[in-house]
This record gives structure tokens, sequence and C-alpha cells, in this order.
């Protein structure tokens, strides 16, 4: 299995999409990209740890390529703006790929380069070695899964996995 970790926004939309993908074995939630040891989710919040809230995904490459999870990535999220997806607001919102594997930094810069005609202004994610990925807490976890039916779930993270649903139909799990 390789891992890779993503932040486009709230880790809870990234969670349910990627949750989906055949190929992926795991999605956890979680901060990176800061200089906090353990941090938990009201200083993240607050912007006094300066890391991202990202999801580290484990995936069969066998079955999906690192090429195909960063085409789903850059297509349910903007990484077009900076500190920022839609209304939510913040450093740890911004656009995020931090690799652990040294030979895919290659392949995700090459990506970018090759998407950057696709958008309308200049591409902002931070690409970057995983320095430390550490786990949200518990209630983080599964959210989407377990809250349906919240509204931010609902209109935020529920039309992400519908633009997946539309967009990657062949690169679903089996329901």
């Amino acid at each position: 299995m390789k891992t890779i970790v993503l932040g486009g926004g709230c880790f809870w939309c990234l969670e349910a999409v990627f949750q989906r993908v055949r190929g992926v074995s795991k999605v956890i939630s979680g901060y990176s990209g800061g200089h906090q040891e353990n941090p938990d989710y009201k200083s993240v919040c607050r912007e006094e740890t300066s890391h991202a809230e990202v999801v580290l995904i484990e995936f069969d490459e066998s079955v999906i390529s690192v090429e195909s999870l960063l085409e789903i990535f850059f297509t349910i999220h903007d990484p077009t703006t900076l500190n920022r997806q839609g209304n939510d607001i913040g450093t740890q919102y911004r656009s995020a790929i931090y690799f652990s594997d040294s030979e895919y930094q290659n392949v995700i810069e090459s990506f970018i380069r090759e998407k950057s005609d696709d958008f309308e202004s200049p591409i902002v994610t931070e690409v970057k070695p995983l320095d430390k990925f550490w786990p949200a807490e518990s209630y983080h976890m599964d959210y989407y899964n377990n809250n349906v039916n919240q509204p931010y779930c609902q209109i935020v993270v529920g039309s992400k996995v519908a633009k997946l649903k539309q967009y990657f139909e062949d690169r679903l799990k089996e329901s």
C-alpha cells in the first residue's frame, strides 16, 4: 500500500469522497503542514498551529494510480483559492499535497503543470514532503457517513460526493 496526504478544504469532504474510490483502503482525517505537536481541532481552527485539515489516503497502486487520485482531488476542490474552499476560510483549508514517497514529487509537480491550463487562475496548491500526520479527534472520523442528515453534510460534503459520482463513476467502489 502507498500513502498520500491531501488537503482541500474541510477534511470531512475529502474523507467522504476518497472512501468511495476503488483502490483506496483507508482514509483518515487529520492535520499536517504545521509546527505544533499533537494539534487539536480548536487550535487548528484558531490558526494557532499552521496545520491544514487533511486526509491520509492509503491506496493500492495496482488498482488506482496517484495520478488518478490527483485527478479526483483537482476536480472536487478549487486549487486556485488561497486558504479557502467556498465558505470555509482560513489557512487550515488550504489546498495541499504532502507526499511520503519521494518518487511522487515529480509526478505531482508535472500533474499540476499540465492541469494549470484547465483553470482561469493560478494553482496555489502547496506541495511538500510529508513531515508528520496527526489523526484528528475520533468524532471527525467517518463524519459524513455518520451525519448525512446534518445540513453541512447535505449541502457541502454531499455536493462533492455527487461530483465524484458524476465524473468518476468508473472509479467507484462496488456498493
